[in-house]
């Protein structure tokens, strides 16, 4: 294995100064205190008071004006459906009461609708009373618990749904705070988690290494600890394995609902051009897989770094190759009856948009469509949010889908949720 330093491809001093800033990992730190242990012993925090977001006034009416500017595919319509400050990954509640929404902060929103016109009424902070890190991955398990993927925690809000009403909720470990990750490899960057519940009933969450590129003396440690990868454990926190490797930051997965097998984003190597390495989806079909990361840096391209190294067996390349650097985040397959047949088992995802290409790309949403023989075509779905002349009016980060069969798009730039529905 070779142990000479790090080269960084780019095509100017300016932008491999931003990656160098990029590469390493920030100091660790301390666990933040809470009231967790309150609120997993039925206990009051004396807490007593949201924070509640405004849906209506200027912000609202320019969000709408932007949306204006969103295409579709015909018979198609896109709406604000809630005001949610930098709006992440969303959970819808099972019973369709409520939708939970992370973010790269420290708030988790509460989005309802109580008059199920299909606009939020209200949004407001969710167990305020705690101190999240980072808590960008909500999911729900089927009979309704919610899990909240942070930083370097896992935490489980049994009947959530029902119970976000109080400022104290019930809430418990499932992964404690500085056991997802070693407090070491703590990060300010690829921080974001995801997580969902599988067809096994276990727990799946990504967590993105924290380099553009790391060094040989990581690989060892990240593959024992699935960083870089996606681990599976029991929704109780036991059993806690390797489930995916070989990948650089993983912003969104879900489960194929016909044969079960796992879908997911992936981010790419930056530095090495605007055009290149390509951003992928990736098709997995077993356990343990190794889809080519850090040897590749995305598609079929290499990275400098590791160009001249022998590459491990048995690779998986993507099912779909994206544009360059668009950063597709967050993406789940149409499992309702809203839209057309041909959208049935369709994978939609988000791309958030570039942050260093030259002529910006992205922030639309695309749609997958998967074939008999396992191939995958994609293809733009909503898009608009970014002009000609190359400016973001909002950058999509995940999709979700409501009760009704209609599809939400988080924003985290306008800090917005949107809703596209279909009328024949």
């Amino acid at each position: 294995m070779r142990t000479t330093p790090l080269r960084l491809t780019a095509h100017s001093a300016a932008a491999a100064l931003v990656a160098a800033a990029l590469a390493a990992p920030a100091a660790a730190q301390a666990p933040v205190p809470d009231n967790l242990e309150r609120l997993s012993n039925f206990q009051t925090t004396g807490i007593t008071e949201f924070t509640t977001i405004d849906q209506t006034g200027s912000k609202a009416d320019a969000i709408r004006k932007t949306l204006e500017g969103v295409t579709l595919p015909d018979g198609f319509k896109i709406d604000l459906y809630a005001i949610v400050p930098d709006a992440r990954h969303m959970a819808v509640g099972p019973q369709g009461v409520v939708t939970f929404v992370g973010t790269r902060k420290t708030k988790v929103w509460a989005v309802t609708d109580r008059d199920k016109d299909r606009v939020a009424d209200e949004v407001k902070d969710f167990a305020p009373s705690l101190e999240f890190v980072i808590p960008n991955g909500p999911c729900f398990s089927p009979d309704g618990f919610l899990y909240i993927a942070e930083q370097n925690r896992v935490l489980v809000f049994p009947a959530a749904e029902f119970f976000y009403e109080s400022p104290d909720v019930a809430a418990f470990n499932v992964v404690p705070q500085g056991e997802l990750i070693p407090a070491s490899e703590e990060s300010f960057n690829h921080t974001a988690r995801v997580c969902r519940i599988g067809p096994d009933g276990k727990l799946y969450i990504s967590l993105g290494q924290p380099y553009n590129v790391p060094a040989p003396d990581k690989l060892d440690l990240y593959r024992k600890e699935g960083i870089g990868g996606i681990i599976r454990i029991g929704t109780d926190g036991k059993g806690r394995e390797v489930y995916t490797y070989g990948i650089r930051n993983s912003v969104g997965h879900d489960f194929d609902p016909q044969t079960g097998d796992l879908w997911f984003t992936d981010n790419q190597v930056d530095g090495m051009g605007n055009d290149i390495p390509p951003g992928e989806i990736n098709h997995q079909t077993a356990a343990g897989q190794h889809f080519g990361f850090p040897w590749y840096g995305g598609g079929s391209v290499r990275t400098t770094e590791y160009e001249t190294d022998e590459l491990p067996d048995d690779l998986v390349m993507p099912a779909v190759e994206t544009v360059a650097h668009a950063a597709d985040l967050g993406m789940m397959f149409y499992r309702g009856s809203m839209f057309p047949a041909k959208y049935k088992n369709a994978l939609f995802s988000a791309q958030h948009g570039s942050w260093n290409r030259t002529t910006p790309v992205g922030a639309r949403v695309m749609v997958t469509f998967v074939a008999e023989d396992g191939t995958a075509t994609t293809q733009p779905f909503a898009e608009g949010w970014l002009t000609d002349s190359g400016e973001y009016l909002g950058r999509p980060v995940d999709v979700a889908m409501l009760k009704d069969g209609s599809l939400l798009v988080s924003d985290d730039l306008a800090g917005a949720i949107y809703r596209i529905s279909y009328e024949k």
